[in-house]
C-alpha cells in the first residue's frame, strides 16, 4: 500500500507544481510593458472565466444532481455560484486598501504605489481561488491515481497543462505588486501546492465526508469567486494599462489556451 501511496502522491505533486511553470513563464520578462501587462492580465481573465463556467460550474451541478436531481442540481449549483460571488465579493470590501506590499518601496510615486496595492490584492485573491479550486482536484487525481496510476496518467497531464495558464494569472499581479520576479514566480508555486495537500488532507480527514453535495457546492462556489475577481479585478486592470485591445486579445487567447488544455485528453 506504500508504494501505490508514493505514487498516487508523486502524481499529485508533479500536477500542482505545474502552476511554477506558469508562474516562471509570467514573470521571466525583465521589464514588462504596459503591452505586457494587459495582454498577460487578459489572458489570465480569460483562462479563469473559461474554466470556471465551462468546467467547474458544471462539475459542481453535475455533484448536485446526484443529491438533488438534475432541476434541483441546476438551481442549488447557481446558488452556490452567485453564493460564492457574494462571498469573494464581501471579502474584497474587507481587504485593506492601504498596504505597502513591499517595505523597500516607500520611495515609490503615490500613483505606483495604489496600483502596487491593487495588484497585491488581486493576485492574493486569483492566489486563494486558484488554491480552493485545486485543493479538491488534488484530492481527485490522487484518488484516481491511487486506483489505476496507469489510467490516471492521462488525467495528470491533463491537470497539468491546465495549471500553467493557472500559474500565470498568479504570478503576474504578485510580480507587480511585489516588484520581485522570484515572489511572483513563489506564489505561484504555492498555488499549486493546494493540490497535494488536498491530496493528503482527503486522503486522512475527508474520504469519509466528502460526499456529491459537499464536492458540488465547493466547486460551484468556487467557480463564482474566480469570475468575479476575472470581472472586478483582472479584467479592469488590464484595460487601465490603455492597451484595451491587446486586453482582449488576451482574453480570447487565455480561453483557447485553457479550452485545448480541458480537451487534450478527453
Amino acid at each position: 500500500m506504500t508504494h501505490e501511496f508514493l505514487i498516487a502522491f508523486g502524481l499529485t505533486v508533479l500536477a500542482g507544481l505545474a502552476t511554477g511553470i506558469g508562474g516562471l513563464i509570467a514573470v521571466i520578462k525583465k521589464n514588462p510593458g504596459d503591452r505586457f501587462m494587459a495582454s498577460s492580465l487578459g489572458f489570465s481573465a480569460g483562462v479563469m472565466l473559461y474554466v470556471s463556467l465551462v468546467e467547474i460550474l458544471p462539475e459542481g451541478i453535475t455533484h448536485l444532481s446526484d443529491s438533488y436531481g438534475e432541476r434541483g442540481g441546476n438551481w442549488w449549483g447557481l446558488a452556490g455560484f452567485f453564493g460564492g460571488i457574494a462571498l469573494i465579493a464581501v471579502i474584497d470590501r474587507l481587504v485593506p486598501t492601504a498596504i505597502n506590499p513591499h517595505e523597500s518601496m516607500s520611495g515609490d510615486t503615490p500613483e505606483l504605489q495604489a496600483r502596487r496595492m491593487k495588484m497585491m490584492k488581486m493576485g492574493t485573491l486569483t492566489a486563494l481561488a486558484i488554491g480552493i479550486h485545486n485543493f479538491p482536484e488534488g484530492f481527485a487525481t490522487f484518488i484516481s491515481a491511487l486506483d489505476d496510476p496507469v489510467l490516471a496518467l492521462p488525467i495528470v497531464v491533463a491537470i497539468a497543462v491546465h495549471n500553467i495558464p493557472e500559474g500565470i494569472a498568479v504570478g503576474v499581479p504578485m510580480r507587480e505588486a511585489t516588484g520581485s520576479r522570484w515572489k511572483g514566480f513563489g506564489w505561484s508555486t504555492l498555488s499549486g501546492l493546494a493540490e497535494p495537500a488536498g491530496a493528503l488532507i482527503g486522503y486522512l480527514l475527508l474520504l469519509p465526508f466528502l460526499g456529491p453535495t459537499a464536492m458540488g457546492f465547493a466547486f460551484a462556489a468556487v467557480a463564482g469567486i474566480m469570475v468575479f475577481i476575472s470581472m472586478d479585478e483582472l479584467l479592469p486592470t488590464a484595460v487601465a494599462t490603455g492597451r484595451h485591445h491587446h486586453a482582449i486579445y488576451g482574453l480570447i487567447a487565455g480561453m483557447g489556451v485553457m479550452a485545448v488544455s480541458l480537451v487534450l485528453f478527453l
